[in-house]
């Protein structure tokens, strides 16, 4: 029996709907054949389908005619139908032209399960007796704990997790090893990879300068959600409309940034109202597509050709993100509001301490000031000098300086480095392997003291020193340490770069600087090139007369404001300072002008001032690091009242139609809004979405779930449930599956569900004859087997290794990469045009942590098929290519790898050669070689430590590949060698593949 969701609409889809179906505006002879209305309805006394009489059917004596002018599907559009195409409607029309609603947008109905074993492999046997196939045993031990560990935590697992598995001899062993894995934070890092192609993740803009974003506490809190289990619906709900919760927490907050993962721009030729409309309809096309697979972005210039998606529809759904309070350019900064800070209650803690502590500090130094014994210089008359010491900054810029910088962001403060702060907690970090640049505007200008000599600690990077380093106070000259061969102007150069690995101390007199004495200062400009270096305390040393010195007298400094008042001053003191000293003043009035002088403008004029001064600044700073230690994050917000939307006539963003409102579908299930007097909201969105008549939702979710394990989706176009996709493989399985996520939306139980099946756990192994049956294994007769993802393959080397760090969270890190991957494609000014490779753990971090930049993704995951983030993806394809082989066997990453594997082998895999050989196996592949393999890789291995033997500067080159150290337990030509072995197997397809 024919059936149309099954068999008919496939072929309708792709030949006749383009021009007979749901779009009017390019629909031919005002004929509809996706709805039976029209299909059935007679049209000068004939019918395009008459139900059950071929001769009576226009359509089908179109389709069958010779006649290149009456032939449908026309020659034009390349649409030819098969015979078996053919004989399908054939079939279907003399059946009786049954017509079904789309099988997506129909309401979920839990199908009953054949009777006796799990309902999935219930479903799934039924449909391999039709399709005469017989499914094949269970895989063995070491196979099922590798494939389970893979699909649930992204990694092989350890010897000691296959060992414990094997041992296991009760019942329940594979159930238990399963939840063990469930319960594995690598579990919500693996989760957390798929969602992230979904959701559009990236940690840069996308255009134009391609600056970095700060949003990856989005991507950690998509880690956490799966590791705590997060319901999908709550899931869903959070990343849309987190924000309209009853007093949203920062994880709610922090989940719409869901809605500001979209690419973005801040080029200045750019349109205001463009952007507002482009960002709006990402982010509806994304919504819709992620939660509901549905290609609506299709019906943005006209109604959607193949779904019942209305362009006004389509607006309707825009219209709950046009609103959105960002704005339409991202300023090329990385907090492009709305931006957030989110604390743990910890760091919340520690901050309201830090802040109050800074208060209580600051009160405590005015208190002294205004009752501190003073004798003011000037009266004195004394010329006498005293040596002075004005820092520019330390801990942190003088109150009221700002800074700017190259990146456009603020500066870059490290607290507490590795290598100790010469001064303090915190120094200032410039990192650029071109230029970076540091501009410190002082609030107040800073006086030059007499017979100064500036001093300025510096660090230079030992692991990236920058070719030169420079310096320039404003109004004097810009002075430069570094190689003679440096290129460009920098000024004049005072010697070469100090020593890197320790603090150094510039010391530059006056003349160097190009000032004089007395003369002021507002700015500070430091730069680096080409390189990694930190300053610190930054001080003016010289001599100072008290009696005429600004920092020293009262009254010097208040004749010296000229009738303008400092902007730091207090309001209530503005009018006496403006006034100056010599018009009358109560002395009240004056008193409390001289407290604020002491306590924040003169230098400490008594031990008491100086020790209060000294806890004010650490209080301070402390308060700087305790803000600074708070992650921020973009997130979604609405406008305070709501943009007009309206149909944008052919997409057009400056051609409006009709007015819309909030809304879906009409094919869907109505909107309930929470109050229908009201504007809808995104929140009412959200619930729409997954509500439970809603017939999409749990489909969708469902269906990638099993795609991520078992390869491909039972729907095979994961994207798109719309006609233009596939139907499913096994409808009733798929609906059984919504049903039952739908019923409790627990994601770790659905996911448990799909490991404990006898079709996850089959051998993947099949003649090649009853391969030839189900190539794409769409039946499940045996095992899903397919190559590692990008992040797998690099994770599975450095995991067993031993190289990889489990630090979980923080900002994107930058391993190893091939140079001129970011340099060509980048803007001048961008802040990610130079690559700046990382050093220490941060090399060997899990690739989910990998800073994402959109316009140069990282090249191992762009050569292994990864999505650059740019938009949506649902799926991404694998290819096999050259480069692919080339990359796993002479990558750094790959090979620094295989040489701490190979150490690995040496100090733990035995004393002979065939033990060793049998470690790296059950180390890489969970289980032994067998004879054969054993044999042949003793022969390689002793030809590889002939070779070496033979070449000592060859073996070192291996052994000392990569920047972690080698751990010297061995020979040169030994380790080398057993790094080309290590090499080797890691480099097998069983290797990097998930089996």
């Amino acid at each position: 029996m024919i059936e149309f969701n099954r068999d008919v609409r496939p072929i309708l889809s792709d030949a006749c709907f383009a021009c007979h179906g749901f779009d009017p505006k390019s629909r031919k002879a005002k004929l509809r054949l996706d709805v039976p209305e029209d299909a059935f309805a007679a049209r000068e006394g004939t019918f395009p389908i008459k139900p059950g009489d071929l001769k009576k059917s226009e359509v089908w004596a179109r389709i069958m005619t010779d006649d290149a002018e009456s032939v449908m599907p026309p020659p034009h559009t390349n649409k030819k139908l098969s015979a078996a195409q053919k004989e399908t409607l054939r079939l279907w029309i003399a059946q009786g032209a049954k017509y079904q609603k789309h099988w997506s947008f129909e309401t979920i109905q839990r199908p009953k399960a054949p009777e006796g074993r799990n309902p999935i492999d219930a479903f799934l046997l039924n449909r391999l007796r039709k399709e005469g196939l017989k499914p094949t045993p269970e895989a063995n031990r070491e196979t099922l704990i590798r494939r389970v560990s893979f699909a649930l935590t992204g990694l092989p697992p350890t010897v000691k997790e296959l060992d414990e598995f094997l041992a296991d001899k009760a019942p329940n062993a594979y159930e238990k090893m399963v939840d063990r894995y469930l319960a594995s934070p690598r579990f919500g890092e693996e989760m957390a990879r798929h969602w992230l192609d979904v959701a559009r993740y990236a940690d840069t803009h996308g255009l134009h300068l391609d600056n970095e974003r700060l949003m990856w506490k989005y991507r950690d809190w998509v880690v956490k959600a799966f590791n705590e289990n997060l319901p999908f619906d709550k899931f869903t709900v959070y990343q849309l409309a987190g924000d309209l919760l009853p007093n949203p927490t920062n994880d709610q907050l922090t989940a719409t940034g869901f809605s500001r993962c979209n690419v973005t721009t801040g080029e200045g030729g750019s349109i205001d109202e463009e952007w507002l409309y482009r960002n709006a309809v990402d982010r509806a096309t994304t919504a819709t597509q992620a939660f509901l697979g549905l290609t609506a972005g299709c019906a943005v210039c006209h109604d959607h050709k193949f779904d019942p998606i209305s362009t006004k529809e389509y607006y309707s759904l825009y219209a709950f993100f046009y609103s959105g309070a960002d704005p339409a350019l991202d300023s090329n900064v990385s907090t492009t509001g709305p931006f957030v800070k989110v604390p743990t209650p910890t760091q919340k803690t520690a901050l309201e301490a830090a802040a109050k502590a800074e208060q209580d500090a600051r009160v405590a130094l005015e208190k002294v000031a205004g009752s501190v014994k003073y004798a003011d210089p000037a009266t004195t008359a004394s010329a006498k000098p005293v040596e002075v010491r004005d820092v520019l900054f330390d801990d942190a810029f003088p109150p009221g300086a700002t800074n700017r910088n190259t990146t456009r962001n603020s500066a870059d403060w490290v607290t507490d480095p590795p290598f100790r702060a010469h001064s303090g907690r915190r120094v200032l970090r410039q990192a650029n392997t071109f230029f970076h640049e540091d501009v410190i505007q002082f609030r107040s200008a800073i006086r030059v003291p007499g017979a100064a000599t500036l001093e300025a600690w510096v660090y230079i990077d030992p692991k990236q020193p920058p070719h030169a380093i420079t310096l320039q106070l404003s109004g004097g000259k810009k002075l430069w340490w570094g190689n003679e061969s440096t290129p460009g102007s920098l000024g004049t150069r005072l010697g070469a770069l100090p020593k890197a690995g320790e603090w150094a101390k510039l010391s530059v007199s006056l003349a160097d600087l190009g000032l004089k004495e007395g003369q002021s200062v507002s700015s500070l400009t430091l730069q680096e090139h080409s390189g990694v270096v930190y300053w610190d305390a930054v001080a003016f040393k010289g001599q100072s007369v008290p009696s005429t010195d600004v920092l020293a007298s009262f009254q010097v400094w208040w004749k010296s404001l000229n009738g303008k008042a400092p902007p730091e001053l207090p309001a209530d003191l503005k009018t006496i300072a403006v006034n100056g000293p010599s018009k009358p003043h109560a002395e009240t009035d004056a008193a409390k002008l001289r407290a604020f002088y002491l306590a924040h403008v003169a230098r400490p004029a008594t031990e008491e001032l100086n020790l209060r001064r000294a806890e004010w600044e650490k209080a301070r700073a402390e308060h700087f690091i305790a803000a600074d230690a708070i992650p921020g994050t973009m997130v979604f917000r609405d406008l305070p009242v709501p943009r007009d939307s309206f149909v944008m006539l052919r997409g057009q963003y400056d051609k409006k139609g009709d007015k819309v409102v909030p809304g879906v579908p009409n094919v869907l299930p109505p909107l309930k809004p929470a109050d229908p007097k009201k504007r809808a909201t995104r929140l009412d969105l959200a619930n729409w979405i997954t509500a439970p008549e809603n017939p999409l939702t749990a489909r969708v979710a469902a269906n990638r779930l099993w795609q991520q394990f078992f390869g491909t989706g039972l729907v095979k176009t994961s994207s798109d449930f719309g006609s233009q996709g596939e139907p499913p493989s096994h409808p009733e399985l798929l609906d059984w599956l919504a049903s039952e996520y739908a019923s409790h939306w627990d994601t770790k139980k659905l996911v448990k569900l799909l490991v404990m099946t006898e079709a996850f756990k089959r051998d993947a192994s099949q003649s090649a004859e009853v391969r030839a049956k189900d190539p794409a294994n769409r039946f499940l007769s045996r095992g899903p087997r397919f190559r590692l993802d990008a992040e797998q393959l690099r994770d599975n080397a450095l995991f067993v290794s031993g190289l990889m760090s489990n630090q979980m969270g923080g900002r994107g890190v930058n391993p190893y990469q091939p140079p001129n991957i970011w340099e060509p494609v980048g803007y001048a000014d961008s802040n990610t045009r130079y690559y700046l490779q990382d050093h220490g753990e941060a090399l060997y971090r899990r690739s989910l942590y990998v800073f994402i930049k959109r316009t140069a993704p990282a090249p191992f995951l762009t050569n292994f098929d990864a999505t650059n983030r740019e938009q949506l993806c649902a799926g991404r394809d694998r290819t096999n290519t050259p480069l692919q082989a080339l990359q796993l066997m002479n990558d750094v990453q790959h090979f620094e790898a295989a040489r701490a594997l190979a150490e690995l082998a040496l100090a733990e895999g035995g004393k002979t050669t065939e033990d060793r050989v049998a470690f790296l196996y059950r180390t890489v592949l969970s289980r032994k070689p067998d004879a054969d393999e054993l044999k042949l890789v003793v022969e390689a291995f002793t030809t590889q430590r002939e070779l070496f033997a033979a070449k000592p500067e060859l073996a070192k080159k291996v052994v000392f590949a990569g920047e972690s150290k080698p751990k010297g337990i061995a020979l040169d030509a030994d380790t080398a060698a057993w790094t080309m072995i290590a090499n080797l197997v890691l480099n097998l397809d069983e290797a990097v593949t998930r089996n």
